[in-house]
């Protein structure tokens, strides 16, 4: 487990952060997640790679997070790039102009169109593998991002006009 651990920490640490927005949420929900596949590891069935079950994981972890917080249908715009961070994920999306756009302009969109974008387009995962970890099927992934493109190009394209 602890081999697993150092293996997709960051990767799974990423996927968080991009959905939740804050660094010490993420950091919490990072270890509810490796506590859960320690203690689920043995009805892992190998039909997926393991990176793939503890996204999963850790997407139901973040879900049961939003339930608690009352989250689910909004989440506030959090200015994290005026905050002090150390996280070596948060520093790279904040290391240059565009990528603080990008990252403003998801923190907009609704959860399940900010969700397939990050597996899809950032995390670069294949329509199947988004398929498996969210529980959709391909046509669902695929109509979702077209959907969630739409709609960031909208957004992207309100802060073009402000300027």
């Amino acid at each position: 487990m602890d081999q697993l651990y150092r293996e997709h920490n960051r990767t799974i640490f990423k996927y968080i952060f991009y959905l939740v927005q804050n660094e010490s949420v993420a950091e919490d929900l990072l270890q509810d997640t490796f506590l859960k596949a320690y203690k689920n590891y043995n009805q892992f069935k190998n039909e997926a790679s393991e990176l793939t079950w503890l996204r999963k994981i850790a997407r139901n972890v973040v879900y049961d997070y939003f339930r608690r917080k009352k989250l689910i249908h909004f989440i506030p715009f959090l200015k994290s790039h005026e905050q002090t961070v150390k996280s070596d994920a948060i520093e790279f999306i904040l290391e240059n102009e565009e990528r603080k756009e990008l990252f403003d302009a998801l923190s907009k969109l609704k959860v399940n169109h900010r969700e397939v974008l990050i597996l899809r387009k950032i995390e670069q995962l294949s329509i199947e593998e988004t398929a498996q970890i969210l529980g959709w099927n391909t046509d669902k992934v695929k109509n979702t991002q077209r959907q969630a493109i739409n709609a960031l190009r909208k957004i992207w394209k309100g802060v073009e006009d402000d300027e």
